[in-house]
């Protein structure tokens, strides 16, 4: 009786041991002239997934966010340039809250109280050569006002608030 639980307790540990070996990578998503590394999503404030599973939440979340960037950079950067990005904290706009058993998922409550904010370092690049670079940690506590309630557009707060920064700081310097 005693070996059998012995025996289950080596084979978990061992379970264990080899899951803590698996090394996960960071997400890395490109789009035109956007490239931007997701260092540790796990560790990330708020990017909790509501009706969907998290893995593929996250995914079509960090696509939507750099094809959004894209859009406004292509415009911004010159034809031989590019922009790298490296995100270590992401909180979306609004609160994940559980509806308590009224609807199969939990739902995003978006009110001025939790503004998205994001940290991230950043270079320029110019070939291989970096032009540009720096550190960021960005909050838009007036994002209910600048984006109209009416728009559906996913990630509309977040990508505001990136597009506002690469126009403001990024811009004038280029």
């Amino acid at each position: 009786m005693k070996l059998t639980y012995i025996l289950f307790a080596g084979v978990l540990t061992s379970t264990a041991v080899i899951a803590a070996d698996e090394t996960v990578e960071n997400p890395v998503t490109e789009h035109g002239v956007v490239k931007i590394e997701w260092q540790d999503p796990k560790s990330f404030r708020d990017v909790k997934a509501v009706g969907d599973i998290q893995s593929r939440y996250e995914k079509r979340s960090f696509e939507t966010l750099t094809k959004n960037l894209n859009k406004e950079a292509s415009k911004t950067l010159k034809s031989e340039q590019k922009l790298e990005m490296l995100v270590t904290d992401l909180d979306l706009a609004g609160d994940v809250r559980p509806t308590f058993g009224a609807t199969m998922n939990d739902i995003r409550l978006v009110e001025e109280l939790y503004p998205p904010r994001i940290t991230f370092s950043y270079k320029i690049l110019e070939g291989d050569k970096v032009i540009m670079a720096g550190d960021e940690k960005l909050t838009d506590m007036g994002f209910m006002q600048r984006v109209g309630r009416a728009s559906d557009k996913p990630m509309r707060y977040e990508s505001k608030m990136l597009t506002d920064w690469l126009k403001k700081t990024v811009e004038p310097k280029l």
